[in-house]
């Protein structure tokens, strides 16, 4: 045992030399550590264990993997969200300034852009935005390229004239009044079908071809742009550029704004595979191409617009949000002491900032995440604030805003004050459980948001009810389509507010379609639509007769039941089916209320 002893002894000896340690060294930090052993062992295992269950009840539902979904970085970001720099949330008992208030000086008088005693008719206030000279445009390119593409030796391309193109927008606008799952169906006969318009302007043929040729742009300038693909001078918009650039000038020249306007996206619904295509989880339209459009506020007027692309030419490096509404905002052409109102996806207090140094005054709704929101909770709505509480903070010339209705609502503005005196209804339940109607305290900013913010929506709303829209191939084609819609619904303001400057009762957006769909009949061309004779007097002898002398040649299509017939009306000059199966020779003459019966 001894010598065991000494052989064990000298292995240590030897060891701590080599590591240049002395025996007292060695059994200090032994009993240190036993030490800490006894006392904390019972002390620490147990906050440990807690640690980990507490964790285990925390964790979020999600599949995602990470530090983040733990218990630590979430403490870790509430601490870091609760550190304050010495401000606070003020309550309604401080009282708040009162901003200095916009001057309103726009460049132009507010309203239509038109002389105010004269007579518009609605053709003439659609072609203030489809006017003939694009329309030549568009007709010089469509001649173009279906002369290229569909003209064969068998069957030349017949080249669309203005008065063709006339036809053809009226009957896309008849489309969007009455609508049927197919083009042919509109030049169906039967019972269920049978529309006269259609075929009494054009034939559903030459509609399809127009159709199928429409090109916006100049075969030319797309074969030089796709040799310019993969480099910064490519234009991704070079198909609708003609028709694209007329109409936002177009809109801008003919109106003016008021005092309010909105900006905001508005989505043009597609299912292209192109790279201009969008994805907007919380839009009604999420998947087509995204607009930045800015509204009047007061009437949904399109003013200007832009399509995004992907990325903004000229970025100023402060997001997608900031430069789009700084293009959009033209003040030399607008004017200062406007009011604009945005989501929260473009403000921040940057933004409003900048744009008061443009005498634009501006409100939103905004992010919590905001670079230059305020971090701190001191006095910050709380989970037992009662429905109404308000809480503020001014910046300089910002004012942040949180009101709770059914949830927290923050707002940023350059405009308004704090509190005031507004309330608003809601349907509050008490303590009995029951529910009942109570007044509750809105700040100003709110007030004025909901009543000003919805200038695209009015604006989307009105383009919604009888749009042109139809599925295509070509998204230069659903462009078109939308622009068509802009055009309409713009011309349909401004007959609203001349009429209302008259003292008159103006058309609905209906009856404007229907009349401007009348119109461009009228002056459109009627060489490729069926010949329609002149109604016979009532006073006629109606007699069928062959329309050759061979019962199966040169047949023609029934007028009611779009069947081949031979037989035609002596004096409507109508061809009708007169067989024992098919009597539509009586039924169309009763239908007319003509003396028709043999």
């Amino acid at each position: 045992m001894k010598a065991a002893t000494i052989l064990r002894k000298t292995k240590l000896t030897l060891w701590l030399r080599r590591n240049f340690l002395t025996e007292e060294t060695l059994f200090s930090t032994i009993g240190n550590h036993l030490v800490r052993m006894r006392i904390g062992s019972p002390q620490t295992k147990q906050p440990r264990m807690m640690e980990q269950q507490g964790s285990t009840s925390r964790r979020p539902r999600g599949r995602g993997r990470g530090r983040a979904r733990g218990s630590s970085s979430s403490s870790s970001s509430s601490h870091a969200g609760t550190s304050t720099s010495g401000e606070g949330w003020n309550d309604v008992d401080e009282p708040d300034i009162t901003p200095p208030q916009p001057t309103f000086r726009p460049t132009r008088t507010p309203g239509p852009q038109l002389i105010g005693v004269a007579t518009y008719t609605a053709l003439q206030l659609f072609q203030l935005f489809f006017t003939n000279s694009v329309l030549q445009t568009i007709i010089q390119n469509t001649n173009e390229y279906a002369s290229t593409h569909y003209s064969t030796p068998s069957k030349q391309w017949i080249d669309v004239t203005l008065q063709d193109m006339f036809t053809f927008m009226s009957l896309v606008i008849y489309m969007g009044l009455v609508k049927c799952s197919a083009f042919p169906d509109y030049w169906r006969g039967g019972d269920l079908y049978s529309l006269p318009f259609p075929s009494r302007v054009m034939t559903g043929q030459r509609f399809s071809m127009i159709l199928r040729a429409l090109h916006l742009s100049s075969s030319v300038e797309d074969a030089a742009n796709e040799k310019r693909r993969g480099t910064a001078a490519f234009d991704r918009l070079s198909a609708i550029k003609p028709l694209y650039e007329e109409i936002r000038e177009a809109c801008k020249r003919n109106y003016h704004p008021s005092q309010t306007i909105a900006i905001d996206e508005r989505m043009v619904a597609s299912k292209a595979r192109i790279g201009l295509k969008q994805y907007m989880r919380d839009k009604p339209v999420r998947w087509g191409y995204k607009l930045f459009v800015l509204a009047d506020s007061s009437n949904g007027y399109t003013w200007d617009f832009f399509v995004y692309e992907g990325k903004l030419q000229g970025a100023s490096g402060k997001g997608l949000s900031y430069d789009s509404v700084m293009e959009l905002v033209d003040t030399p052409l607008l004017g200062t002491g406007y009011k604009l109102f945005v989501d929260n996806f473009y403000t921040s207090p940057t933004l409003f900032r900048d744009l008061l140094q443009k005498r634009i005054w501006a409100c939103g709704t905004i992010r919590t995440n905001r670079i230059g929101f305020p971090k701190t909770k001191v006095n910050s709505l709380s989970s037992n604030s009662p429905r109404g509480s308000i809480r503020w903070i001014r910046k300089d010339s910002v004012l942040f805003v949180q009101w709770r209705d059914t949830r927290d609502v923050f707002l940023c503005s350059t405009l308004h004050t704090a509190h005031g005196e507004d309330t608003v209804r809601r349907r509050i339940k008490g303590a009995d459980g029951q529910w009942a109607f109570k007044d509750v305290t809105v700040p100003p900013v709110v007030k004025e948001y909901n009543q000003c913010m919805g200038g695209v929506d009015v604006s989307d709303a009105l383009i919604g009810y009888y749009k042109v829209h139809h599925k295509t191939k070509k998204w230069y084609k659903t462009f078109f389509y939308h622009f068509m819609d802009i055009a309409i619904v713009n011309a349909f303001l401004l007959q609203k507010d001349i009429a209302k400057a008259k003292g008159r009762v103006p058309l609905r957006q209906k009856a404007f379609r229907e009349a401007l769909a009348k119109e461009l009949a009228e002056v459109g061309s009627h060489s490729t639509a069926r010949p329609v004779p002149p109604p016979a007097p009532r006073g006629a002898h109606h007699r069928p007769v062959h329309l050759t002398g061979d019962s199966t040649a040169g047949r023609l299509r029934c007028r009611q039941c779009q069947g081949k017939t031979p037989v035609k009306c002596s004096s409507c000059d109508v061809p009708l089916c007169f067989v024992p199966t098919r009597d539509c020779y009586n039924a169309w003459h009763v239908a007319k209320n003509l003396s028709g019966i043999l």
